[in-house]
């Protein structure tokens, strides 16, 4: 098993609602400006997981995967806005640029899944969570913090998931 990252940490998701609790954990903290990078093949638990975000953000909106869309948004009842973004069509950071991320990340929160389909038109104050399937009940969740805000989220979201003091 590799060493991770400074500030990065693993979890072990045992059940589907075990992933929406912990996107929900996530999903509480975040602020307008944020960027959440998702990777993961298919079947990892990315739409899990971001349902449970997009709860904990305080939306009601349905998610499902944006594939089709390339971008679906979450609005919350304060106006509030989730952007969340499919990558997985785009050949490069050229087409993810036309899509105005900027302007996108200046009115609210991105989501992206398949972040490195467009790595370069990111920036690098993110969040990045890679997800793998172990079992079918079973995902393995690593976070991996960009800058100083995702080092933030992170090192807060392990405090809650391992109920430690600050």
């Amino acid at each position: 098993m590799p060493i991770l990252q400074e500030n990065s940490f693993e979890f072990i998701s045992r059940s589907p609602e075990q992933t929406k609790r912990i996107g929900a954990r996530l999903g509480s903290q975040l602020n307008k400006g944020d960027v959440i990078c998702l990777f993961g093949e298919l079947g990892a638990g990315k739409t899990t997981f971001v349902q449970g975000l997009v709860q904990g953000w305080g939306s009601s909106d349905m998610v499902t995967s944006p594939t089709f869309v390339l971008i679906n948004q979450c609005r919350r009842p304060d106006g509030g806005e989730i952007h969340h973004l499919d990558a997985y069509r785009l050949r490069d950071e050229e087409e993810a640029e036309v899509l105005d991320l900027d302007g996108l990340i200046d009115q609210g929160i991105l989501l992206v899944e398949w972040p490195e389909r467009i790595e370069k038109a990111l920036p690098d104050e993110n969040l990045l969570i890679e997800m793998y399937w172990i079992a079918d009940e079973q995902r393995r969740m690593v976070f991996l913090p960009h800058g100083q805000r995702g080092v933030s989220l992170a090192e807060k979201l392990r405090q809650e998931i391992y109920r430690e003091p600050v």
